[in-house]
């Protein structure tokens, strides 16, 4: 059963989740630490009655590979001791609470974990789920890591029994946390921030190409790469000309990059070189079809590869939701963390809240032209989430702290693609639980889901 606490009327309570501070070298830097000492410090300044609670991954211990047991702990008080001073004088007004996610699972295992925060006058609740009373409701509590198979607990507080996630992350996170700052630019920590993890394959190429490699051989392949697209009109061109069918746009073409003097003869090679690859391609890609869906499917038999989309994910959540909210009839709000995707969704007068991350986001985008690899924008959205009664119902405050975008893209990158919009559609406020029969949006917006654009995208 979840752990259930009583409150004071008229508590607010804020949650954020997903910090994930801490790790190996390289991941040890939190980009967000003045925002968060800051929030922290308000919460400590006001005069309201509060609780805050975090929801899941507040630390990253899985990314520690070096130490061991409460060593983690020790670890992260040496490094960051200003926010656990913080904590302590935020937590000697306003009541604090953590609950394990995956990332800091050994939150779950050790009692030591509950003595170490209680000193910086934080609660420590080693539970899955957690409620709190709102009102005449109830707020339903949890990080999320056993809804996903890939990082669900099979025996929650056992420290012996971990997820698939768990290895993955020590042996590709923590690493690229150690290995990052050998690269000609410190990209490689920011893989954390890669979700879902089957787009890692695609940012490291990404990153390959635009950071990595060498820029001589770079600018060398950048005309081939631009035109190929073209090369496709090219080529009919040719086989409407060879054919006798339309000799027109070959001929006018010829005509045209002839008019360029050897600029146009060198844009003739290569295009030339193009169709010579195209033509190749199109002679491996039936075999190659036929090989990469067997190897596909023998992926997904083993578990090693996911087939489910962001949406899919999000929508899977909202699934749990709504059995959470069949079986619990006083359920209002159904809080969870883990896919750092912030959200809310309505359902049947309740609402369905993903607190997000304050990590860098990633933002693929698709070049203007050309066969180049995507570009990934970074954004961060330091989000949180205010619950409180309103009357008999329950309102929801959708806040954010604003802090300015990293500014990391190559010039190459910057002139491939237009930024993408990194907004996200969360009304302000939203009221539930009014007559569990039908939502009300203090803003008017519509009472659909209201998902970040990756995963509307996806």
């Amino acid at each position: 059963m979840p752990s259930h606490t009583t409150r004071r009327d008229g508590t607010r309570y804020y949650f954020i989740s997903d910090l994930h501070i801490g790790g190996d070298e390289q991941l040890q830097h939190v980009e967000f630490k003045d925002e968060l000492v800051s929030f922290l410090r308000n919460l400590e300044r006001g005069d309201e009655n509060a609780e805050l609670i975090v929801n899941g991954d507040a630390f990253g211990l899985w990314e520690y590979t070096d130490l061991e047991g409460m060593e983690k702990f020790d670890a992260l008080v040496d490094r960051y001791p200003d926010i656990f001073e913080q904590l302590r004088a935020t937590g000697e007004r306003i009541p604090i609470t953590f609950i394990p996610g995956n990332h800091d699972y050994e939150l779950a295992c050790y009692p030591a974990y509950v003595d170490r925060l209680a000193e910086y006058n934080v609660t420590l609740e080693q539970e899955v789920v957690i409620m709190r009373n709102v009102g005449e409701r109830l707020i339903w509590i949890e990080h999320g890591q056993q809804r996903d198979p890939n990082n669900e607990s099979p025996e929650f507080g056992n420290p012996y029994a971990n997820p698939p996630g768990y290895f993955v992350n020590q042996h590709i996170t923590s690493r690229a946390g150690k290995l990052s700052a050998r690269g000609r630019f410190n990209w490689l920590k920011d893989i954390q921030s890669v979700t879902p993890m089957t787009e890692i394959p695609d940012w490291m190429l990404s990153k390959y190409f635009y950071r990595e490699m060498s820029p001589l051989l770079r600018y060398a392949a950048l005309p081939f790469l631009l035109l190929f697209n073209f090369s496709f009109f090219v080529l009919l061109s040719v086989i409407l000309f060879a054919t006798g069918v339309w000799t027109y746009p070959f001929l006018a073409l010829e005509r045209f990059l002839q008019s360029f003097g050897i600029v146009g003869t060198i844009i003739d090679l290569i295009l030339f070189i193009n169709i010579l690859v195209i033509i190749l391609l199109i002679l491996v890609s039936v075999p190659a079809f036929f090989l990469v869906g067997d190897i596909r499917k023998t992926l997904k038999r083993f578990g090693l590869i996911e087939g489910e989309k962001p949406q899919e994910i999000a929508d899977s959540y909202v699934v749990g939701a709504r059995a959470v909210f069949e079986d619990n009839p006083n359920v209002a709000v159904f809080i969870y963390g883990h896919t750092h995707r912030p959200s809310l969704t309505e359902v049947d007068d309740r609402a369905v809240v993903n607190t997000g991350t304050w990590l860098k986001r990633l933002h693929q985008k698709t070049v203007l032209f050309g066969i180049l690899p995507r570009v990934f924008y970074s954004s961060f959205r330091l989000n949180y989430f205010v619950v409180a009664a309103d009357g008999d119902a329950v309102s929801i405050e959708y806040h954010r702290i604003e802090k300015e975008n990293p500014n990391d893209l190559t010039l190459l990158e910057k002139l491939l693609t237009r930024k993408p919009t990194t907004e996200v559609s969360i009304p302000e406020r939203t009221v539930v639980g009014t007559e569990w029969n039908g939502p009300r949006t203090e803003i008017g917006a519509p009472t659909t889901q209201r998902n970040s654009p990756e995963e509307r995208s996806q």
